[in-house]
């Protein structure tokens, strides 16, 4: 069934797109990650525009990532206080990013942007997910007893502490500002819930626990998204509302199941499933990059007759 999408200015199947988004739903129920990292770079290959992919992903973010925080509410793994100061960095830094991409956007160099994002902040995260993954899987093979976790750091050395009950945490409140804003810029740029920076930042910089983290990290990226998409709708027009629609029903579903999946696998396994989908897709997008496109005059041919 082909839906024409009017602000993509394309014909795509209708099933699709919802079976995309019930695919990140399911991620985003799992990980705790928006899906977006994964979302955006499949909207790029079924032939959206990239500054549509990215405005239209962060809408459907909203919805996946509010699906899931509520059978994480369920279950007591929000940590509110935490969520909170994350997203106040988060807004300043989506602001940020919409003017960096609005910039971009004059000049014409968007496109190509947020590609080499993907794949530059994609293959770092991975590979480094990946052989954390791998050494704590090892670790628990070895039955070292229980992988102990660094409490102090420099983080913990720092000013302005808050105690976070939920996560067990007593400490600044500016590595945790500071993460926001950086995922609220990538937010903007690259139609990303941010949730695959979000995620490692707060179980290896703020020292976390798993199971707090995936709730903590989808409440944050419902409002920084939602202040993305509004922001891309206002200034750059850019978001589909049929495309949107498709991919919330599938999103919404799939992140109810992905909550269920994900309670019943360790957490190394997620991670290391995580690492996996990241290296892939970082892998496809350089290919599409560096391999040059078969119909490089077919513009041009077009326009001549």
């Amino acid at each position: 069934m082909q839906i024409y999408l009017p602000i993509a200015e394309v014909s795509v199947n209708a099933f699709l797109l919802l079976g995309l988004g019930g695919l990140v739903g399911v991620l985003s129920g799992m990980f705790g990650v928006g899906g977006g990292f994964l979302m955006t770079p499949l909207l790029f290959f079924i032939g959206i525009p990239p500054a549509v992919a990215v405005a239209t992903e962060a809408n459907q973010i909203v919805a996946s990532s509010f699906s899931g925080v509520l059978a994480h509410f369920k279950r007591r793994t929000v940590d509110l206080r935490m969520g909170t100061v994350l997203l106040i960095g988060g807004l300043t830094g989506a602001a940020l990013g919409v003017v960096i991409f609005n910039y971009l956007k004059s000049l014409g160099q968007v496109d190509l942007l947020v590609k080499l994002c993907y794949v530059i902040f994609l293959g770092i995260i991975g590979s480094l997910m990946f052989v954390e993954s791998l050494n704590a899987i090892r670790k628990s093979r070895k039955n070292t007893g229980p992988i102990k976790r660094k409490k102090h750091n420099w983080v913990h050395g720092l000013p302005f502490k808050m105690r976070f009950r939920v996560s067990g945490l007593y400490i600044s409140v500016i590595p945790p500002l500071i993460v926001g804003v950086f995922v609220g810029i990538l937010s903007a740029i690259m139609g990303v819930g941010g949730g695959f920076i979000m995620v490692p930042a707060m179980i290896y910089l703020l020292g976390m626990p798993t199971k707090v983290v995936v709730g903590t990290s989808l409440f944050q990226i419902i409002f920084v998204t939602a202040f993305t998409t509004l922001l891309h709708a206002t200034t750059n027009y850019t978001v589909d509302m049929a495309l949107a629609v498709l991919l919330l029903v599938g999103g919404v579903i799939g992140a109810q199941f992905g909550a269920v999946i994900g309670a019943k696998l360790k957490a190394e396994q997620l991670r290391i499933l995580l690492a996996l989908m990241v290296i892939a897709v970082c892998l496809k997008l350089a290919l599409d990059l560096l391999i040059m496109p078969s119909e490089l005059y077919s513009i041009g041919a077009a326009g001549g007759h």
